[in-house]
């Protein structure tokens, strides 16, 4: 499992599992000769995207950035449309780090689509019960009152299969939320109305989770937003200023959704100057 170190902050990735997405959707407005330059695609235009979660252990806490697209949470057919080649395994990447679910102290949720929510809950028998028993599930007020009242749109992505068994375990924040010392939390809006960033920072290093307004490496373009964002302009704005900080700040950008890479440093001419790629 890759590892990457921020001051005193640990942050590790562990697997939550594969899905495979329309390209198109996944880069909006942008045409394929352009984005499948820089992010490959297979025979049906789908693109692989992980769903991999990140561990965040600072000051004896273990905190889980996203929560993976969990085990039999899907049907066989969502299984196909989505392109799942691989449901999660969190709990086998715990156990290699001598940690169990029981362990997450939080659990940081930047939104609550499908692909970040479905493991937060899991099936005990033929009953849905929370993942990770002692956590705190931290997310924005919009984005959890979304969850639980969708519109039109957004149904189809909110569940209640992951929300009703959580319904005690959610803290939401309105504007920004300190989980924990230099662990922030941020809300943006843009890709839904209630997403929100994580913002890391600890002995002078930087990392900031841009979620799904930074979905992959390939849209570090701020005009390349996805087809499912919501508020595509919000989105525009907000990258224009965290990837601008993340410049200044000669940040890492951590990734929950890229194949290839797990964590990249941009410095202000836009060049990648450091990277960890994800080991197969």
């Amino acid at each position: 499992m890759e590892q990457l170190k921020i001051g005193d902050v640990t942050i590790t990735w562990l697997n939550g599992g594969v899905i495979h997405l329309d390209g198109g959707s996944m880069f909006g407005v942008v045409p394929k000769p352009l984005w499948s330059k820089k992010y490959p695609c297979n025979d049906n235009n789908q693109i692989e995207l992980r769903t991999d979660p990140l561990l965040v252990q600072v000051e004896g806490k273990n905190l889980l950035i996203e929560s993976g697209i969990g085990i039999n949470k899907l049907s066989d057919k969502q299984k196909r449309n989505f392109g799942v080649t691989e449901e999660s395994s969190v709990e086998q990447s715990l156990r290699q780090l001598g940690l169990t679910t029981d362990d997450i102290d939080y659990v940081l949720m930047t939104h609550m689509h499908f692909d970040h929510a479905c493991g937060l809950t899991k099936w005990k028998e033929d009953k849905l019960v929370p993942t990770f028993k002692n956590a705190s599930i931290i997310t924005s007020q919009i984005e959890w009152d979304e969850m639980r009242s969708p519109n039109i749109r957004s149904r189809n992505t909110y569940w209640k299969e992951n929300w009703e068994a959580i319904v005690d375990y959610v803290v939401p924040f309105v504007q920004e939320s300190e989980v924990v010392s230099g662990v922030k939390m941020i809300h943006t809006g843009g890709h839904s109305d209630g997403h929100s960033i994580v913002l890391i920072e600890s002995k002078g290093e930087t990392a900031i989770h841009l979620a799904d307004l930074l979905p992959t490496c390939a849209h570090q373009n701020v005009l390349w937003v996805m087809a499912y964002d919501d508020y595509p302009m919000t989105s525009i704005f907000q990258k224009q200023k965290w990837i601008e900080y993340g410049m200044e700040n000669h940040a890492w950008f951590t990734f929950y959704h890229d194949a290839f890479y797990r964590a990249i440093k941009w410095n202000q001419d836009g060049a990648m100057t450091e990277r960890i790629e994800r080991q197969n």
